[in-house]
């Protein structure tokens, strides 16, 4: 088992001024690496619902060969297990001050040479009312730069939505992102197998290019939105509790307010449209 580490104070504290927080260790290196054998293996046998490579993935491109998965608690008992397992509960219930629902898991293999995804909010996709989405983004090896950890920018969560932007697909596998505020910098979050990085939905994060020579960065997530939520957008139906019992929410519509960066007098600043 891994370490049953809890959320302390200092970590909801943390949570709180940054809009992420680390779980060290929250599941053991045993642990991760039986998920990563058993993701693999889903792999190798055939190909799910909704597998994707990415945008403008040529023959070349490793994602064809490793595409990303997705929605698999609703077709593999592990995933589901996973997503509503208690100690991550416990880090979601510190956080929100509530239980939360769960509406989605990830399986992301990114293997060497693979492109990373731009900076971007999970709430532009999610479109939670009212409340936000969050994420357990769990290592199942070691990542770092090399092999294209996430990166975040801290305090970014106190900004509202930022409207969508063009992204380059040269570099991310994604074709979309959100408007970036100037000079805006993320910082790398290096993770250990079985860490779990726990991030608000209005938090900017991305990734770079997987450069290593031959490192996989095989990742697990899951997505959750606030227990008191009324809406979420379509493609997160069916929605559970942490019981893996269904709660009946309403559809929630693409658009609505969004902030676009302008300048104005010399002076740069959001603008809600």
């Amino acid at each position: 088992m891994g370490h049953n580490v809890d959320p302390g104070a200092s970590d909801i504290s943390f949570y709180r001024d940054n809009g992420f927080v680390v779980a060290k260790g929250l599941f053991s290196e045993v642990e991760a690496e039986a998920y990563r054998a058993h993701y693999f293996q889903l792999r190798e046998l055939k190909s799910y619902k909704d597998d994707w490579a990415g945008e403008a993935a040529g023959e070349g491109d490793p994602l064809r060969a490793y595409p990303r998965m997705i929605h698999m608690h609703r077709w593999d008992q592990i995933s589901l297990d996973w997503l509503l397992e208690a100690r991550l509960r416990r880090w979601l219930e510190a956080i929100l001050g509530r239980s939360p629902y769960a509406v989605q898991t990830m399986l992301y293999f990114k293997p060497a040479g693979a492109r990373g995804q731009a900076l971007h909010q999970d709430q532009l996709f999610l479109r939670v009312k009212p409340g936000v989405c969050l994420a357990a983004w769990m290592a199942l090896e070691k990542v770092d730069e090399e092999n294209g950890c996430l990166r975040v920018v801290p305090g970014s969560h106190k900004l509202p939505l930022l409207c969508r932007s063009d992204a380059d697909t040269s570099v991310s596998f994604v074709g979309v992102g959100s408007q970036m505020p100037p000079d805006v910098e993320a910082i790398p979050i290096p993770m250990e197998a079985g860490d779990v990085l726990f991030f608000d939905g209005m938090l900017i994060h991305g990734s770079l290019p997987n450069v290593s020579g031959d490192r996989f960065r095989t990742t697990l997530i899951g997505h959750y939105i606030d227990g008191q939520a009324e809406r979420v957008a379509d493609y997160y139906h069916p929605v559970l509790r942490m019981d893996g019992s269904e709660v009946e929410l309403e559809l929630s519509p693409e658009g609505g307010p969004c902030g676009t960066w302008v300048t104005v007098e010399g002076k740069t600043g959001l603008e809600v449209r």
